[in-house]
C-alpha cells in the first residue's frame, strides 16, 4: 500500500467499507480540501458519524491512527497537479488573444455565479455589522493579502478604529488582537488553499465572543467553521494567479453599502480627511493634477539631466 495515494487507497478499500466508512469516503473525496483541516470529530459531525467511527476508518486504510491519515491527506492535496501543469493543460494552446478571452470570461463568469449564490440577508448582516462595531479586525495571508488590504484601506476612510493584521506568524496575529471583544468584528478572508493563521485567528475572536465574517469560496470552507456570517464568491481558476475579482466585488458591494447605511458618517470623515490633504500638501508631488482636462505635471520630482 501507497500511504502516501490517500485517494487510491481509498478507492480500493471502499468496496469492502461499512455504510459509515462509506460515507466519511465519499466526504473526505469531495472535499479533501476542507477535511485536511478538520478534526475526527468534525468530521464525524459533518456526516453524522461518531469521532471513534472516523479513526477506525482511517485504521482500517493502514493508517497509524487519524493523525497520520491526516499528514498523508496533507501531502497528498499539496502535491496534486501544480500550477504550472494546470495552466499548460488549459492555456497551452491558445493564442495571446484567446488567451485574454478565455481568462476575461472567466472573471465575468465568477462574478455572475457570485451575484446568483450570494445571501443577500448574510450581505445585510455583514454591513450592520461592520456599522456597529467598535473595532473591525481583518485578516488574509498571503495572496488574500490585497483584499484585506484593500477593505481595510477603504474602512479606514469612513470608519475609525480599523485593523489589519499584517503578520508572519500566528502569535503575533494575536498578539495584535488580543484586545478582541463583544463589542467587536473580525473579518476573515481565505480561499483554497486556506489559510491556517486566518482560520486560527477566526477561531480565537470567536472565542472572545466577537463577530465573524467570512469571505471566501463555499459552504464547505473550515472558514465557516468559526464564522457567522459567510459571505461566498467564486474564485476557483486555472492559472498562474488566482483570480480575486469576484472577491473584490464582494468587498467593494460592502464599502458602498456601509457608505449609504452612514452617509453623514462618511461625509464628515471625508471632509476631515480632503481638508488635511490639503492643508498639508500631501499630495504636492506624489500625482499629476488635471486642470481644464490637461494634465499638470510637478516636474520637482524630475532629476536634471
Amino acid at each position: 500500500m501507497n500511504k502516501a495515494d490517500v485517494i487510491g487507497v481509498i478507492d480500493e478499500n471502499m468496496p469492502g467499507m461499512s455504510k459509515g466508512h462509506k460515507a466519511i469516503a465519499s466526504y473526505i473525496k469531495e472535499h479533501y480540501d476542507v477535511a485536511v483541516f478538520m478534526t475526527a470529530a468534525k468530521i464525524g459531525e459533518e456526516i453524522g458519524v461518531s469521532e471513534s467511527t472516523v479513526v477506525r476508518f482511517a485504521s482500517n486504510l493502514g493508517y497509524d491512527g487519524f493523525p497520520e491519515f491526516q499528514n498523508y491527506l496533507a501531502q497528498w492535496v499539496k502535491s496534486r497537479m501544480n500550477t504550472i501543469q494546470k495552466v499548460g493543460a488549459k492555456y497551452g494552446n491558445s493564442s495571446q488573444s484567446q488567451i485574454i478571452d478565455s481568462v476575461l470570461k472567466g472573471d465575468i463568469e465568477k462574478i455572475n455565479d457570485t451575484l446568483s449564490e450570494i445571501d443577500p440577508q448574510a450581505f445585510e448582516a455583514a454591513v450592520d455589522a461592520l456599522l456597529d462595531a467598535k473595532t473591525v479586525y481583518i485578516a488574509g495571508i498571503r495572496t488574500c493579502s490585497p483584499l484585506a488590504e484593500f477593505l481595510s484601506f477603504y474602512l479606514h476612510m469612513i470608519r475609525d478604529n480599523v485593523i489589519c493584521l499584517n503578520t508572519t506568524s500566528v502569535s503575533e496575529t494575536f498578539e495584535q488582537m488580543i484586545r478582541i471583544d463583544k463589542d467587536d468584528v473580525f473579518v476573515g478572508i481565505s480561499f483554497p488553499r486556506y489559510s491556517m493563521r486566518t482560520l486560527k485567528a477566526m477561531e480565537f475572536a470567536g472565542d472572545r465572543n466577537a463577530r465573524v465574517i467570512s469571505i471566501t469560496d463555499s459552504i464547505h470552507s473550515p472558514m465557516c467553521m468559526y464564522s457567522s456570517i459567510n459571505l461566498f464568491a467564486r474564485s476557483d481558476m486555472v492559472s498562474i494567479v488566482d483570480s480575486l475579482v469576484a472577491p473584490l466585488s464582494v468587498i467593494n458591494a460592502l464599502v458602498v453599502a456601509f457608505c449609504l447605511k452612514a452617509p453623514e458618517e462618511v461625509k464628515d470623515n471625508l471632509k476631515n480627511l480632503e481638508d488635511a490633504w490639503s492643508n498639508y500638501q500631501v499630495y504636492l508631488n506624489d500625482e499629476i493634477n488635471f486642470i481644464d482636462d490637461e494634465p499638470v505635471v510637478d516636474y520637482s520630482l524630475t532629476k536634471d539631466n
